[in-house]
């Protein structure tokens, strides 16, 4: 249990560590390269840590020092796994690793903790299945524990449903360059968090790898390439940094984070845009964001492309004059837990009406009461109760260690807020 402190917050700068998001795609890119890739900035976290035990069990080489990452690339002939592997709750590692397990040889049976088994990957089973890649659930429910048959991959037309989640459509874009033709994908449904595309793509570009695309409904990847090894830099973790930046929102400190680009690629920086429409001062410097809240005025908005930042800005909404409608949520449902109703019994906990009506999620703000707040294992429902906790004071957090999957030193950062 973490009991949040009475003493005010101050004006501050912190700093977070690297994107979770940026760092998977990375090693997973890394991996696929030939020859040796050092990363620096790296998270290590719970979910990256998964990531690499997975890649080692394909036979990847990673070495990790205190400020950068090794790893030798197989340029995607991944080893046979011997034994199952396992992904915790990282559903990040589980959908991007899927495919490329179907760049290896044999078997690869991928399993997790009971909610993983919970987590649908259905549709990318199915758009595997169109290649001839052998992929299937063992429960016959469309979730883990499934089974992966790797084998060379000759490519092809796919159509993905990415309106559960766009890491389907990450995980064939980051295996399609070493198809032995090329990889035409079309997107059926959605996709939802469309940034997170966009980051996936520019990473392949930066590791040498070409992709064709029409919006998000079409993309082309020539198979035969290279991922070209080298030397990255992971920018630090956006959705990370959200939790300060709303710490700043609802107390009116000015709260710093350092070495936030404002041209990120990370679709969780638009967070920034709605806190100024609600009234925050946002001030975006070369060596960093500060934000600054003010009286807080409600929002209507869709967050279909930002549903990591729901909670942030759930808990942001509390404390507003009036009522929030934050839209297109539905598929927080699919979430490390059900994040949807775990925003609401939360809020309601804290003395907040909130409330779902379809897919979108309404909030009456007004002045939350200090609650013991369960955070069902999932980290960002921890982080952002924390913060509501800054204008709660006495509110307790149940499991606060689950802050390890992805900000291992979260509650140190945390800390740095009082005076």
């Amino acid at each position: 249990m973490f009991v949040i402190s009475s003493n005010p917050v101050r004006d501050c700068s912190v700093s977070v560590p690297g994107s979770k998001s940026y760092t998977h795609r990375v090693l997973i890119a890394a991996a696929l390269a030939e020859g040796t890739s050092r990363i620096i900035n790296a998270l290590r976290s719970e979910d990256t840590e998964l990531t690499m035990g997975a890649l080692r069990q394909m036979g990847v080489t990673i070495r990790c020092e205190a400020e950068e990452i090794e790893i030798e690339g197989l340029g995607g002939r991944f080893s046979a796994a011997a034994d199952p592997i396992y992904l915790g709750n990282s559903g990040t590692s589980m959908r991007l690793l899927i495919s490329m397990a179907a760049l290896g040889q044999g078997d690869y049976l991928f399993t997790g903790t009971q909610r993983m088994q919970e987590r649908p990957v259905q549709a990318l089973i199915d758009s595997l299945a169109q290649i001839g890649v052998p992929t299937r659930s063992i429960h016959q429910n469309g979730c883990p524990p499934l089974v992966v048959t790797g084998g060379p991959v000759k490519g092809g037309h796919v159509t993905i449903d990415c309106s559960i989640s766009s890491q389907f459509l990450s995980s064939l874009l980051l295996m399609a360059p070493l198809t032995q033709s090329r990889l035409d994908i079309q997107v059926a449904r959605g996709p939802v968090s469309k940034p997170y595309i966009d980051l996936t793509i520019a990473i392949m570009q930066d590791f040498g790898v070409q992709v064709d695309r029409e919006g998000y409904d079409r993309f082309r990847v020539a198979g035969r390439q290279r991922y070209r090894k080298g030397y990255y830099t992971v920018e630090p973790d956006v959705s990370n940094a959200s939790y300060f930046w709303a710490a700043g929102a609802i107390t009116g400190k000015a709260v710093k984070v350092c070495d936030i680009r404002g041209d990120s690629l990370q679709g969780d920086l638009h967070i920034l845009r709605l806190f100024e429409e609600m009234g925050c001062r946002v001030t975006r410097e070369s060596d960093g964001i500060t934000v600054v809240g003010d009286v807080l005025k409600p929002i209507e908005t869709d967050m279909g492309d930002m549903p990591d930042m729901v909670p942030t800005m759930a808990v942001v909404a509390a404390f507003a004059e009036g009522t929030s409608c934050i839209r297109n949520v539905a598929h927080l449902k699919a979430k490390e837990c059900d994040r949807l109703a775990a925003v609401i019994t939360e809020l309601n906990a804290m003395g907040i009406n909130a409330h779902n009506s379809g897919d979108d999620l309404y909030i009456q703000g007004g002045q939350p009461v200090a609650a013991e707040i369960e955070t069902y294992n999932d980290h960002r429902i921890a982080m952002s109760f924390a913060v509501a906790g800054l204008r709660a004071p006495g509110t307790r957090i149940r499991n606060p260690g689950c802050v390890e999957k992805s900000f291992p030193t979260f509650w140190e950062v945390y800390e740095s807020l009082f005076e």
